[in-house]
């Protein structure tokens, strides 16, 4: 049985993250000048793919929220890798922070810079830009108001900035979570962001200036059902063009009744009133802490995947398979998240390897990519509070194959840092698979695996990369990167608290 870890976690974007000490954190470096692709003028592949520089290749970024900037403990700072044909090059690294050229606002303590990161083309340049969300943020002398910034993508990848929003009253926590998609079907991309407190949606519809101005004024979908929210994510779930959010809630009413609400898209974005996913004889179905959307089946509406990583509440007597975590796998349908039709898997279920145990945090991370190139979208799942023999909290991933009737539990794969071929070594709270998420950094039909474990070497934080095969991610190539490459001070860093997405 594994010690309880996630019982004080604090969710941030996909990632719950497990009891990462911020106290004090990295020192940034400026940021780095990534070289345009050699007769590059513009972009090789359509917007909305994590492309900073335009080279066709998908980029990742990567967070360490609690970082020192500048002696200003837990500033936060953000990093990224850019894609090629021979997959994420570490040598093109770049740490960005709010002292950062061109940035706005400045690194202060707490600030919590990159506490949530979401990507896409807002200006429709052709290069898509980083949305950067830092829930510490004050306003004046509006503490912890909270505030969301781009960095623009380019040529020679992301600089400069402009401030898209930044809240209003005091620990509202604007950029907490965050999510990018075109609710209104115009083909310019929005944003959805939320605090850490009430639950009011802010809606930004795009394009974008530079200066960072919406193409309409802030619209506020005032919460009167005190909902609060966990994480949030966006796709066509009903195939009407128009892409819908998806939220998972613990009910203000009831702590323990996690919901998956979905407000659909419309001709002025998502919706006011809101759904609740339900089972097939109508009840709720249980939601979680962590959400993703993607195309497992192969059809051509988004599915949904919900982690519920935290165990131990009254409602896990009615469902077994909470120990020690669970997914929730809901398909798309032309009306939207099918309820009916979901799958739960957890470390007990047939074909996935380990045991559930109390407190393993199966479902803390979870992120939807095709690693094989057979057209289903595979689903990583991080498992913090893994133990490992004796040595507690090591942490794990595992990927679950995507079909044409979702994930079955079968072909599962796992790492951690005892798997040979893997670098490093299993320690007692690493949390490795605290984030985790499949991106196609050199474009061959597959997607890399990406791994961050915040409590690596006393909560320094550390990042893995797992190359893919025609059968999937393999241990064999793969890598490990952190303050080392990046240049930064790795003392209570958290690096690897989320990716972008």
């Amino acid at each position: 049985m594994t010690s309880r870890v996630l019982g004080t976690a604090a969710v941030l974007g996909t990632t719950v993250v497990l009891a990462v000490t911020a106290a004090t954190a990295a020192s940034a470096v400026p940021v780095e000048t990534v070289a345009s692709p050699p007769g590059a003028s513009a972009p090789a592949q359509p917007p909305g793919r994590n492309d900073f520089n335009g080279d066709g290749y998908p980029d990742v970024a990567f967070t360490a929220p609690g970082a020192t900037v500048d002696g200003k403990a837990g500033a936060g700072y953000v990093g990224v890798v850019y894609g090629s044909a021979s997959g994420p090059r570490t040598s093109t690294k770049q740490v960005l922070t709010q002292n950062s050229p061109g940035v706005p606002d400045g690194a202060e303590a707490g600030d919590a810079f990159g506490s949530s990161l979401v990507s896409a083309d807002l200006d429709r340049d052709g290069y898509d830009d980083l949305v950067i969300g830092a829930p510490g943020e004050s306003a004046g002398t509006t503490e912890k108001a909270g505030s969301l910034t781009v960095i623009w993508g380019g040529p020679q990848g992301l600089s400069g900035g402009a401030t898209l929003l930044t809240g209003d009253e005091q620990y509202w926590g604007i950029g907490t979570r965050t999510a990018v998609g075109d609710f209104d079907g115009d083909g310019a991309v929005d944003i959805v962001a939320l605090g850490r407190g009430r639950g009011d949606t802010h809606v930004l519809s795009g394009p974008f200036g530079r200066d960072g101005s919406p193409a309409a004024p802030v619209r506020v979908i005032r919460d009167m059902d005190d909902l609060r929210y966990l994480d949030i994510t966006a796709g066509d779930f009903d195939g009407d063009g128009r892409d819908d959010l998806a939220a998972v809630v613990h009910d203000g009413d009831e702590y323990d009744a996690r919901r998956i609400l979905i407000r659909k898209g419309g001709a002025t974005g998502p919706s006011e009133k809101y759904t609740v996913v339900n089972r097939a004889d109508g009840s709720r179905l249980q939601g979680g802490e962590t959400i993703a959307a993607g195309h497992v089946n192969g059809d051509t509406y988004a599915d949904l995947v919900v982690g519920r990583p935290v165990d131990g509440y009254d409602s896990d007597v009615d469902l077994p398979l909470a120990k020690g975590g669970m997914i929730t796998y809901v398909p798309g349908g032309p009306t939207g998240p099918r309820g009916d039709r979901a799958r739960v898997l957890n470390q007990d279920s047939p074909g996935v390897p380990g045991a559930a145990e109390r407190s393993d945090g199966f479902g803390a991370s979870v992120s939807i990519g095709d690693v094989n190139g057979d057209g289903y979208g595979d689903i990583a799942v991080g498992v913090p509070g893994e133990d490992l023999g004796t040595t507690k909290n090591a942490g794990s991933v595992l990927v679950l194959p995507g079909t044409a009737s979702g994930p079955t539990g079968k072909g599962t794969v796992g790492f951690n840092q005892d798997t040979a071929d893997v670098p490093g070594v299993a320690e007692p709270n690493d949390r490795f698979g605290a984030a985790a998420t499949l991106v196609d950094a050199n474009r061959d039909g597959r997607a890399e695996l990406f791994v961050g474990a915040p409590g690596e070497n006393a909560d320094a934080g550390s990042l893995w990369v797992f190359p893919t095969t025609a059968s999937g991610p393999t241990a064999k190539g793969s890598f490990t990167f952190g303050h080392g490459t990046l240049g930064t001070t790795p003392t209570n860093a958290g690096l690897g608290s989320s990716f972008n997405r």
